[in-house]
């Protein structure tokens, strides 16, 4: 039994007539009348009455029908959601993210590539980036979104943007009434930094960042799995830090942020993917995030 079976079945059902339902299929008579002999054949029962009165449907090919348009109809759905797949417009993205992008814009991202694909269930997860390095390997997640692009070669990575490293002070210290900090003014201050753990090439870049502009090692007192622990940390007196910029509209009591005196590197945010994964769910995502010559993400203009 083929689904042109089941085609011609139904419009000779409609029909009742083989010219009717022959004109109406685009071919002959006796094509569709070889089609209704092999389905009765196969079905192993007599679905039309033929006579000098006209064509009938006996009572299976009655019950028959209900059956077979069910049937067609699930397997129009299925090429439909089999298109659909392929146009990336039906599916799942897990995506992994690092805190800083919650507060760059990341919210807005998932909510405007929602609406336009409502149909793909979004699975986020926070990670850190050697977290994220790791489940991408694991193929445990689809992207990620980590801050740095020295991956396995088994991983691709995109520039997506760059926001500036802030100082972050508890609201008490005396630094904290300058309008702009100098990173040597932090030589001597219990320091508060990103785990190595977390991610070593990001933890490796904020300390060379400190060696080359007033210090040789920060004096580091603690280390935050996440950057909204390490903010919170500084909130609480426990020493300083540097971080990216978004962090400060996470509203943490305590913490205040001033600019950096020395012109540096900013804090860079890339997307990362396994290199023999499909493409086309993960490129309709990454076409809704910005593109790899913006400075600062959405929310940082007035900065």
């Amino acid at each position: 039994m083929e689904f042109r079976h089941l085609r011609y079945f139904l419009a000779l059902a409609e029909e009742l007539h083989y010219g009717r339902a022959a004109q109406r299929l685009a071919i002959s008579q006796p094509p569709l009348s070889v089609a209704i002999q092999q389905l009765e054949a196969g079905v192993g029962a007599r679905l039309f009455d033929r006579d000098s009165k006209g064509v009938r449907l006996t009572p299976a090919g009655a019950a028959f029908r209900t059956s077979a348009q069910a049937l067609l109809e699930r397997a129009e759905d299925a090429c439909a959601q089999a298109r659909e797949v392929q146009a990336g417009e039906v599916g799942r993205l897990r995506l992994g993210f690092v805190g800083s992008t919650l507060y760059s814009g990341l919210s807005g991202w998932l909510q405007a590539f929602q609406a336009s694909h409502p149909k793909v269930e979004v699975v986020v997860i926070e990670l850190n980036s050697q977290d994220q390095i790791d489940a991408l390997l694991q193929e445990e997640l689809d992207l990620g979104l980590v801050h740095t692009d020295r991956l396995p070669p088994a991983l691709a990575a995109r520039p997506l943007y760059s926001e500036p490293f802030l100082a972050c002070l508890p609201a008490s210290h005396p630094l904290a009434a300058l309008a702009e900090i100098a990173l040597a003014a932090l030589s001597d201050q219990p320091f508060i930094l990103f785990s190595r753990k977390g991610s070593p090439d990001y933890h490796a870049r904020i300390v060379e960042i400190c060696r080359r502009h007033g210090f040789f090692n920060p004096r580091l007192q603690h280390e935050g799995r996440h950057w909204l622990s390490v903010v919170s940390l500084v909130s609480q007196g426990l020493g300083v830090s540097i971080v990216p910029a978004a962090f400060q509209r996470a509203g943490v009591q305590g913490a205040v942020f001033r600019p950096l005196a020395e012109a540096i590197e900013g804090s860079a945010v890339f997307a990362a993917w396994r290199k023999d994964s499909a493409g086309v769910l993960r490129e309709k995502f990454l076409a809704a995030m910005p593109g790899p010559t913006a400075d600062r993400p959405p929310g940082l203009a007035n900065m």
